[in-house]
């Protein structure tokens, strides 16, 4: 019996459940649809900011790359712990202090109606490339599992992800991470726990990785990777912390609600830098043929390993989980695009456009509206996945980098920026991102690393050393000329001729603004949060626990009762905490 499948099962009705749950604190405003109504409380918001930078590539192109390169990976998720720092120390309550539905809103506010319609279309557009990496990543994975073509569970999985997502809005979204959040904790956990074990200790792991834990093969040069590291904190600083993301901490219920998220998301990103890949590291050493055992895959075949060490280590059911966990870090960074991307075309392009004509939709047809886009991006995102699964020569990890730094860094960096510049011309924020574009081309086609290794005179560089470096001189390239364009634009600025100069007057005046919550008036939405998410908690931990009742050797039993014992008290605790969450 393939206890699995009923483990994912279970997993799916219970989103499913949390869905409708939530499907009418979501459908009484498009303002609930798109934020929750700015009323969540920090654990919450914490839980789905976290969820927005863990996704099924976690699981598959990142735990890839930890098997065949040990620590290297681990300096990705350190940038982004760092970057959400910086959001608990700065930027966090200041998104919220925006006072806005929706990212454009927020730039709009700063840059003015031009730039608003600029970047809407181009986060929409960027929104599809982006789920389609996420959900080719799960594609990858999940088929391994279920035995289908790669194509097939795209499609499958993108249509049960829009599905849900389309059902709650805001609500659903932030309530599935919360619950998506521990079962990510647990299987992460369990898994870590069982691979140190199986090596031997961490000393162990360390000192017996092939190739050396902190080098890796095929890296001649030590210097390439603390360059990395220090041009991920630019490049993840960029891509977290900027007014498009802003959108987790819009629905936050004031300013320190928000600042306790940024928080709590950089704890858990710190201590999941290490927990999510000690099993890939751990199987370098016990499974070194781990990377050909699904070989069907062809390049992405490493990119499975996870998936062996649960088939291989870990007791029965455990797999279910793992599938699960990528279901649910998919769906967090799926369901959260294709709301935002719903918000952003209903205020930005679909009631400007309204405007212009004198005509004002009702609440009722615009809920529809959001809807419906949901879905049309939806299928968007399901075509992106599909072709980029065409992409048999680049693996998942080298896919997520490439899009991430000659697309998502030229977009973003205005949007950083921006916080932090005030007095810039109308034209500078898209501008920019051209400059931006072209500096991605620059860096793909004519500064190439093997021009700057002929020029340093350097041996020949290995694959792995040109990807690097080639990251390394994009990132450096963005923050020098694109960032330095968007700075040097100071020089043509004219207050005499910017118009909205007062809303931008404004919207700086708002970001230094505390948002500080009514208590009384959140009594009833703080009990639903508490109630809905404790039940629902204790309803997975319940299922946790009766995992026990798989045939497995003791440890699998054991392992399973802790995590379901966990849960349970995690839950109980919510729903038992009914009071007033205080804003201090």
């Amino acid at each position: 019996m393939n206890y699995d499948y009923w483990v994912i099962g279970g997993y799916f009705a219970l989103v499913i459940i949390i869905a409708f749950s939530f499907k009418n604190m979501a459908t009484s405003s498009t303002s609930d649809y798109f934020r929750g109504g700015g009323k969540m409380l920090w654990w919450m918001v914490g839980s789905t900011a976290f969820m927005a930078q863990f996704s099924a590539w976690t699981f598959t192109g990142a735990a890839g790359k930890a098997f065949t390169d040990g620590f290297a990976i681990s300096l990705v998720f350190f940038a982004n712990t760092v970057a959400y720092i910086a959001g608990w120390l700065y930027f966090a309550k200041r998104f919220r202090q925006m006072r806005v539905d929706t990212p454009t809103q927020g730039i709009r506010r700063r840059f003015g109606v031009d730039n608003e319609l600029f970047f809407s279309w181009a986060i929409m557009i960027f929104g599809i490339v982006n789920g389609g990496v996420w959900l080719n990543a799960l594609g990858v994975f999940a088929s391994s599992f279920l035995e289908l073509s790669i194509g097939t569970t795209i499609v499958a999985t993108g249509a049960a992800l829009v599905f849900i997502s389309v059902i709650s809005g805001a609500w659903g979204v932030v309530a599935s991470d919360f619950i998506q959040t521990l079962v990510i904790a647990t299987v992460s956990i369990a898994c870590a726990v069982v691979a140190l074990i199986e090596v031997g200790g961490p000393v162990t792991l360390v000192t017996s990785f092939p190739d050396g834990f902190f080098m890796g093969p095929d890296m001649n040069y030590g210097l390439l990777l603390v360059g990395s590291f220090v041009f991920f904190l630019a490049k993840q600083m960029i891509t977290i912390m900027n007014l498009n993301e802003s959108y987790r901490f819009l629905s936050a219920r004031d300013s320190k609600h928000a600042t306790k998220a940024a928080l709590l998301a950089a704890i858990l990103m710190g201590l999941g830098s290490i927990i999510f890949f000690i099993p890939p590291w751990a199987s370098a050493i016990l499974y070194p043929d781990a990377a050909v055992h699904f070989s069907d895959l062809g390049n992405k075949s490493k990119d499975a390993v996870y998936l062996v060490f649960t088939q291989r280590a870990m007791p029965a059911g455990t797999v279910g989980l793992l599938v699960a966990g990528l279901f649910a870090a998919t769906m967090s960074c799926m369901d959260s695009t294709l709301n935002k991307t719903a918000g952003i075309f209903v205020r930005s392009v679909y009631q400007p456009f309204l405007a212009k004509r004198n005509k004002v939709a009702v609440e009722k047809k615009l809920l529809m509206i959001s809807m419906l886009v949901s879905i049309v991006v939806g299928s968007m995102v399901i075509f992106a996945a599909l072709y980029f699964n065409s992409l048999k020569e680049l693996s998942l990890f080298e896919l997520m980098m490439q899009v991430s730094a000659m697309i998502q860094v030229p977009l973003l960096v205005p949007l950083l920026l921006g916080l932090l510049i005030k007095n810039t011309p109308r034209w500078a924020p898209w501008m920019t991102v051209f400059v931006g574009f072209f500096v991605s081309w620059f860096t793909l086609n004519i500064f190439t690393p093997d021009v700057l290794a002929a020029y340093f005179a350097l041996p020949e560089l290995t694959r792995r050393e040109w990807i690097d470096l080639n990251l390394i001189m994009t990132i450096g390239m963005h923050v020098v000329f694109t960032g330095g364009f968007f700075v040097l634009s100071q020089l043509f600025y004219n207050k005499n001729n910017e118009p909205g100069y007062a809303e931008k007057e404004a919207f700086f005046d708002d970001l230094q603004t505390p948002v500080i919550a009514n208590s009384s008036a959140n009594f009833t939405s703080d009990l639903q949060q508490r109630q809905k998410i404790g039940y629902m908690t204790m309803v997975m931990g319940a299922g946790l626990y009766l995992m026990v009742l798989i045939p497995n050797p003791v440890y699998g039993r054991i392992m399973f009762a802790i995590c379901g014992t966990v849960i349970l008290v995690i839950g109980y605790g919510i729903r038992r905490n009914k009071g007033i969450e205080e804003s201090s």
